[in-house]
């Protein structure tokens, strides 16, 4: 369980990366100027497309052979995505081919990841104690975001100590070597993993699907429909309310580069402070009324944090971006647990790949540029903030009429 938490710490680094280096990609990548930010977040979006491709098949792999042998298979393509990354040629070298071999590599990236962290979440949830699944569930989304905190650490302290001509000449390429190792040390320990004792139940009882996916989708459309609603709060929470934050403030403010990212890391410290405590309160409450007290708050608070990282002081923008983080940090914890639970143990990473990346893909990738051609085009410094309220209370309707999952 150790093993299989600790991964997604690896998971996140390596893909929220290149949110968190956004500006920086956009002048080595696509020789920078006023379109080139929109073109290095339109390749993120578009890479996104591949993790819900990913999850299928992924998911398959897991449902059918097991969890062990899925998780590993993930962190191989990983590992060769990112250091093929770390290696590329820019912009300087070989022009327009330089995005377009960054944008093949995002996707093998964002297919890799689009079974990862669905098949962590249910190897935890399969693992834990009954009444403590909420708590260690939760681990994978505070994992992820310690991946998230180290990206953004790393990316701060590159971007501080290098003059721009070095970040632009060699400096990018230290982040993605460094994640090509974690990601390789990962793969190493999470060959002494043990199946997941759900998995070894199904083939003791000769219960494991044939058709995991068919039979999802024939059986479970209404859980399939109910982890929908659950990740698309939970990603435009995160999408918009954190990874999108370092380059709202280079468009909307006077903060440079270095103080965004170091903003970021302090709200990626708070988001590993509450979400296992969202967690663990879900299991003490139950899912359901934390996820609606959760969505009441993400359609009342984002539009006027947005307001005030677009106006206010260094401290009031800081608040602001906290704020953000524990919410989407505790939409992200409790949504763990609650998605896995819809589901049978037969079919659970099918079933989350139908429901949870594909509400990843719809509000999470594309989110990012949407919300910067929103901000551009209106002036609205609050547009992301209503992009999440909206969100938000499309869900709420499905959060009030969820099944109470927590085991009793």
């Amino acid at each position: 369980m150790i093993v299989a938490g600790l991964s997604t710490v690896v998971e996140w680094y390596d893909f929220t990366l290149y949110l968190y280096l956004a500006t920086v990609l956009s002048r080595v990548f696509f020789g920078g100027g006023e379109n080139a930010l929109l073109a290095t977040l339109a390749g993120f979006a578009v890479s996104y497309l591949m993790r819900p491709l990913g999850a299928l098949c992924f998911g398959h792999l897991g449902d059918r052979f097991g969890r062990r042998y899925m998780l590993l298979a993930s962190m191989a393509l990983m590992t060769v995505a990112m250091l093929a990354t770390a290696m590329l040629p820019t912009f300087d070298s070989i022009g327009t081919t330089a995005g377009v071999l960054l944008l093949l590599l995002r996707c093998v990236m964002a297919f890799s990841v689009g079974g990862e962290y669905t098949g962590v979440v249910a190897y935890l949830l399969e693992s834990a104690p009954l009444r403590r699944r909420g708590l260690v569930t939760s681990l994978a989304s505070a994992a992820s975001e310690v991946g998230a905190l180290l990206a953004v650490a790393l990316s701060a302290l590159t971007v501080a100590l290098l003059s721009t001509a070095q970040l632009d000449g060699w400096g990018w390429r230290i982040p993605f070597f460094v994640g090509a190792a974690l990601a390789g040390g990962i793969l190493l320990a999470r060959s002494t993993m043990h199946e997941s004792p759900e998995f070894e139940r199904q083939v003791a009882a000769g219960t494991v699907p044939t058709s995991p996916i068919r039979d999802t989708w024939r059986f479970h459309r209404g859980a399939v429909a109910r982890t929908f609603a659950i990740s698309a709060l939970g990603s435009i929470t995160y999408y918009v309310g954190i990874t999108y934050v370092p380059a709202f403030l280079g468009s909307v403010s006077d903060i440079g580069e270095s103080q965004a990212l170091w903003l970021s890391t302090g709200a990626a410290v708070a988001v590993i402070l509450v979400t296992p405590m969202a967690g663990a309160l879900s299991d003490r409450v139950g899912r359901r009324p934390v996820l609606i007290g959760l969505a009441l708050l993400s359609a009342l608070l984002p539009l006027t944090m947005f307001g005030v990282m677009a106006s206010g002081t260094a401290v009031q923008i800081g608040l602001a971006a906290v704020v953000l983080a524990c919410l989407a940090g505790g939409v992200s914890a409790v949504a763990a647990p609650a998605t896995a639970e819809q589901f049978p143990g037969e079919g659970r990473l099918s079933g989350l790949a139908l429901g949870v990346t594909m509400a990843t893909a719809f509000f999470g990738g594309a989110t990012p540029l949407i919300a910067e051609l929103l901000v551009r085009h209106t002036g609205w410094a609050a547009a992301p903030g209503a992009m999440i309220a909206a969100v938000a209370l499309l869900v709420l309707p499905v959060m009030w009429g969820l099944r109470e999952t927590r085991p009793t």
